[in-house]
């Protein structure tokens, strides 16, 4: 399995596809690469498709520290650099898209486009911040089975969870949040709750944006994708039916639709 160590801590990445432009992919706390399985699936034909898992998740290192939104971000640039000659189109959803914010205002070389799914240039709201260390708590010391019905309540829209012919997805899901390593993933909840807002980079982003929000998403609600979209000079938003928080798995077509086109777009302008 590919590994590559930046900054002190080994990465595990895939990838998959061929052509001239890379898209990396950056998921969301709890989850690993393996979120944007449908999006890669959509969009390998025509691009180099990179997924990579933070560290503390996925099957990357578990690490004592590094766990903060500007250490993830020079985790990133750092895997950038080592595997990518030139710029690529960053997609990150939920912390995801915090390190994409981070990343197009202090690695501008390294971004020639954004897609921001499910994510806010925020801090935590403190009522949710304090529910999250809870829910931390319990997953720390007790096992994260414990908390999976309310996570998952959290990271799946209403649509999602109560389809009948989902169930079986459902679980799937339900079972890759129970086996994540409690450490590392406690850790990583750590460093989500405490990020600091950066609504001041909004302005030096000048890359062109695609912002995606589902219309159910309760972690990070539309109006943070509202503030998001004003701030950003060249951005369009789309708000996603019923989706929650985890769009990818809960809305993939949709998802890969907009991201097609928007790519697209991209290129028929340097083309022009």
């Amino acid at each position: 399995m590919p590994h590559v160590t930046v900054n002190g801590a080994t990465l595990f990445y895939e990838e998959q596809g061929e052509g001239p432009e890379t898209i990396c992919f950056a998921h969301g706390l709890l989850w690993s690469g393996d979120m944007f399985a449908n999006q890669v699936e959509a969009l390998k034909d025509q691009y180099r498709c990179i997924t990579f898992d933070f560290r503390g998740q996925g099957r990357s290192e578990v690490t004592t520290i590094g766990y903060d939104m500007d250490t993830l971000t020079d985790d990133a640039a750092a895997l950038i650099e080592k595997l990518v000659e030139g710029p690529v189109h960053f997609v990150g959803l939920s912390m995801g898209g915090f390190v994409a914010i981070r990343l197009a205002a202090r690695y501008p070389h390294l971004v020639s486009s954004l897609t921001i799914l499910e994510s806010s240039a925020e801090e935590e709201p403190p009522e949710s911040a304090a529910q999250y260390r809870r829910l931390n708590t319990v997953a720390r010391w007790l096992g994260l089975g414990l908390v999976s019905n309310k996570v998952m309540d959290i990271m799946f829209g209403e649509a999602f969870m109560k389809d009948p012919g989902r169930s079986k997805q459902r679980e799937e899901w339900r079972d890759r949040l129970v086996n994540n390593h409690r450490l590392g993933i406690t850790r990583a909840v750590k460093g989500v709750i405490a990020r600091e807002a950066v609504l001041d980079l909004l302005p030096q982003i000048t890359v062109p944006t695609l912002i995606m929000v589902g219309d159910g998403d309760v972690a990070t609600v539309p109006a943070k994708s509202e503030l998001m979209h004003q701030h950003l000079v060249n951005s369009d938003l789309v708000i996603i039916p019923r989706a929650g928080h985890t769009s990818t798995v809960e809305e993939p077509e949709f998802v890969n639709k907009q991201m097609a086109a928007f790519l697209a777009r991209l290129s028929a302008t340097v083309d022009s």
